[in-house]
């Protein structure tokens, strides 16, 4: 009997990166193992597309890269799907931000993200995710088209940034704190599920087929689409609650465990 598993999507930070955001050692070797099983992998994250795609130099053409949290879908470098903001309404949210003390604003847009700050702490943690950022004098000035505004607290984003911003835009956007200083403010139709839902109806697997592992909230509804829905060990009790299985944590590098086991017992 052959494993019925078709496509693998996986976070990066806090599950598949390790600590310091590097792939595990053992990945060429399991990239290849999938390969050889016929099995689609993609890195599905809040990080931008450039920024996965230097992340995966080497496997660039055989993977896909649901990026910004669902918000775009690219394959061979060539758009499969995006979710995009409402021009119209960037102004709004850009202005409600400005008004939290200590908080900073990256307006993602497909050709770029765009920062009104030069603060070097805040700069090195924008590098992280964003490889492909421009230092504007003001944001309502730029001209893209738009798929997330990224807003960062280093004192926590659920505590200094939520509250704020979820009251006011919850019913005409998807808020979703993504990480423990990160919130997004998205499309309301926007997630990494409504994005793989996508690549189910178009690449045909079904929900049967799908695997998939997280760590935060911003992974709730990607998890929600799969049937081997994992929660790493690290996770958020949350997201637990919502995964059908357990992984370990990612600095065991549970992923690429999880899925051998998987393969393994077939």
């Amino acid at each position: 009997m052959t494993h019925s598993i078709k496509f693998i999507a996986t976070d990066m930070d806090g599950t598949l990166l390790d600590e310091n955001s590097n792939l595990p050692p053992a990945f060429p070797e399991f990239f290849q193992r999938l390969k050889n099983e016929d099995i689609l992998f993609a890195a599905a994250s809040g990080r931008q597309y450039y920024s996965l795609y230097d992340t995966f130099a080497d496997y660039q053409e055989e993977m896909l890269f649901i990026a910004e949290n669902g918000t775009i879908v690219m394959h061979k470098g060539n758009e499969l799907y995006s979710c995009t903001l409402d021009f119209d309404a960037i102004p709004a949210i850009i202005n409600k931000a400005r008004t939290i003390d200590n908080a900073f604003i990256v307006l993602c847009g497909k050709k770029s993200a765009y920062i009104e700050t030069q603060d070097p702490v805040a700069l090195a943690e924008i590098s992280k995710y964003y490889h492909r950022c421009e230092y504007v004098e003001d944001l309502l000035s730029v001209n893209d088209e738009f798929i997330k505004i990224a807003l960062l607290h280093f004192d926590g984003s659920a505590k200094h940034i939520e509250p704020v911003i979820r009251p006011v835009f919850e019913e005409a956007f998807q808020v979703v704190v993504s990480a423990k200083i990160w919130l997004d403010v998205m499309n309301k139709v926007a997630s990494k599920g409504a994005a793989i839902r996508h690549l189910q109806q178009t690449l045909e697997f079904s929900y049967e087929q799908t695997m998939s592992f997280g760590d935060y909230f911003n992974d709730a509804e990607m998890l929600k689409e799969s049937y081997y829905s994992y929660a790493m060990e690290n996770a958020h009790p949350g997201v637990k609650q919502i995964a059908r299985f357990s992984a370990p944590s990612n600095t065991e590098y549970g992923v690429i465990s999880a899925v051998y086991d998987f393969l393994d017992k077939k």
